[in-house]
């Protein structure tokens, strides 16, 4: 492979990220290779369905993928959480008629019409009154008569109830701790394996996301913490979840049986908007291309769903069975990327967006300036590029959430940093460019924007980076600050670049 990751044989570039769940469909390294190469930025573990032991084999193959193809390529490691599950159902399932009583016990069920769960309190924890739903909401119980070990229901919505279903209580405060000893265990593993972000699922306070990322920074792992919106409590403390966060994943699935599923569109829309406002990337999962599971096209619904996404400002749109189990992973990223394009096609052009809340991005005040500038810069020069070299990310994050149509090339001497830059709207990580020399930094750029077709003579090049790039990264006057915009002129090659003042 070349190494140009806007360039053929890989899928035309979309700057909307697309996160891809790996599974028994997608695990071996041949397979993970078409997934990039059709678009796909992020992989996704799902740590409910395969431990660390087989885990650590799908990390070391997305490695060697990304060896391969000399590509940055981001893994995300999705924490289980408190999940409920029906225990086993005689017959595996049963059917539940509208009015039929079912009871939850504490021991073995002895008869058809008794339920035992995986959680050991839910019996002490169910009042009168409270709603069980069951198999996604597709069946819902009342809770009629509370005893010590046994708990009458009602059923109020039928439908066909299976062993190991997921069971949601939306009213219900529990007493489950959101990180489990398993997922501590997992979260300890993810960490030493070097995983790019990692995820807690049903988040409930910000109290929560912080102990996750104590677990991971005493791994001394620079993952990224992933809060998971699931539950009603999340949605009541959101702001302070997502200024916690290093950024947020709309779990649309329990979402929508935890509140009315009416209302996950409009929340969906919220969501996103304290994500732009506290610069936090945003990733819409759950059934996107639901359809793709056993369908090469989606149904149009789905198509409007990922598009109307994108719109709302997702940063990344995730694929879950579609890819894991699916008979069409390749074809869903394709799906997925194509629609991005279009989408993003309809509102090329606009000019970068304004940050109404300065602070939320923790960048040091002249940083903040340097990146609004090199972003409004590059929108009315009518750049070709934005390169920024960044130690940490933070600044190719902050100009990634001005939402700029001008591609940004994130560039950095830490690999880490690189491969968190693959969940960047319209940020694409470049491996082996000079981060450290202002004047290799310029050249590289233009002979690769060159090379890669995306530039030629006369064409301008806005490159961002710090003093250490004209000091050097050990010189007394290197202050850590991003305080250099530079605009170039493509040669070819020859370095002719014009400094913009601070």
């Amino acid at each position: 492979m070349d190494g140009n990751p806007l360039s053929a044989p890989r899928a035309q570039w979309a700057r909307t990220k697309i996160v891809a769940t790996v599974g028994p469909a997608c695990s071996e390294v041949d397979k993970l290779t078409e997934l990039v190469m059709a678009g796909a930025d992020v992989f996704r573990l799902n740590m409910a369905h395969g431990g660390p032991e087989q885990q650590q084999v799908v990390v070391d193959r997305i490695r060697q993928v990304s060896r391969d193809l000399n590509q940055p390529i981001a893994i995300l490691a999705d924490l289980g959480g408190p999940k409920i599950r029906l225990g086993e159902i005689p017959g595996e399932s049963i059917f539940c008629r509208r009015g039929e009583e079912f009871f939850f016990v504490d021991d073995e069920s002895k008869a058809p019409n008794e339920l035992t769960a995986t959680y050991e309190p839910l019996l002490e924890e169910l009042s009168v009154g409270d709603i069980v739903m069951l198999a996604d909401g597709t069946v819902s119980m009342r809770v009629e008569e509370v005893k010590p070990g046994r708990v009458r229901t009602s059923v109020l919505q039928r439908g066909t109830i299976r062993s190991r279903q997921g069971i949601n209580l939306p009213d219900v405060k529990l007493s489950a701790p959101a990180i489990s000893v398993e997922d501590h265990q997992h979260a300890i593993w993810a960490s030493k394996a070097g995983v790019d972000y990692i995820s807690l699922s049903f988040v409930r306070s910000p109290d929560e996301v912080r102990t996750l990322k104590d677990i991971v920074r005493s791994s001394s792992s620079k993952a990224g913490v992933i809060a998971k919106i699931e539950k009603r409590e999340a949605l009541q403390r959101l702001e302070e979840i997502v200024a916690e966060a290093d950024g947020v994943m709309v779990a649309r699935g329990d979402l929508g049986v935890e509140i009315d599923v009416a209302r996950v569109p409009l929340e969906q829309k919220r969501i996103i908007r304290v994500c732009q406002e506290l610069q936090k990337p945003a990733i819409i999962a759950t059934q996107m291309l639901d359809s793709m599971h056993e369908s090469p096209r989606p149904t149009r619904a789905e198509a409007t769903d990922v598009a109307n996404a994108i719109l709302d400002g997702a940063d990344a749109c995730m694929l879950s069975g579609e890819t894991a189990i699916g008979k069409f992973p390749r074809e869903a990223v394709e799906m997925m990327n194509r629609i991005a394009q279009v989408t993003e096609e309809s509102i090329a052009g606009r000019p970068p967006r304004e940050m109404t809340r300065p602070r939320a991005d923790n960048l040091q005040e002249i940083t903040r300036a340097v990146v609004r500038g090199a972003g409004t810069m590059a929108y009315a020069l009518g750049a070709k590029l934005v390169v920024v070299a960044s130690h940490s990310g933070r600044t190719a994050l902050a100009l990634s959430q001005q939402r700029s149509f001008v591609p940004t090339i994130g560039v950095s001497t830490s690999e880490t940093t690189l491969r968190k830059m693959c969940l960047y709207w319209g940020v694409t990580p470049l491996r082996g460019a000079p981060a450290t020399n202002v004047e290799q930094l310029i050249r590289h750029a233009d002979d690769w924007a060159c090379e890669a077709g995306l530039a030629q003579k006369g064409d301008r090049l806005v490159i961002v980076g710090g003093s250490h790039l004209a000091a050097g990264p050990d010189s007394p006057n290197a202050t850590g600050v991003h305080d250099i915009v530079i605009v170039h002129e493509v040669e070819g090659g020859a370095v002719q670049a014009s400094r913009a003042p601070k």
